[in-house]
């Protein structure tokens, strides 16, 4: 699946993990993700994150 990065804070999102801590289960796609999950790290929506090439 494909990873993720944030763009302001440069987390990295990878469904693989998924994101426990906010109730994202591992082999969650970003798509997936609920439209109000936001970046745990720096707060930012979804829209501020770019596919790792």
């Amino acid at each position: 699946m494909q990873k993720w990065v944030c763009v302001p804070c440069g987390y990295e999102y990878d469904p693989a993990d998924g994101d426990p801590e906010n109730g994202i289960e591992p082999g969650t796609a970003f798509e997936d993700l609920p439209e109000d999950w936001v970046c745990p790290v720096c707060g930012v929506d979804k829209s501020f994150f770019e596919p790792v090439s």
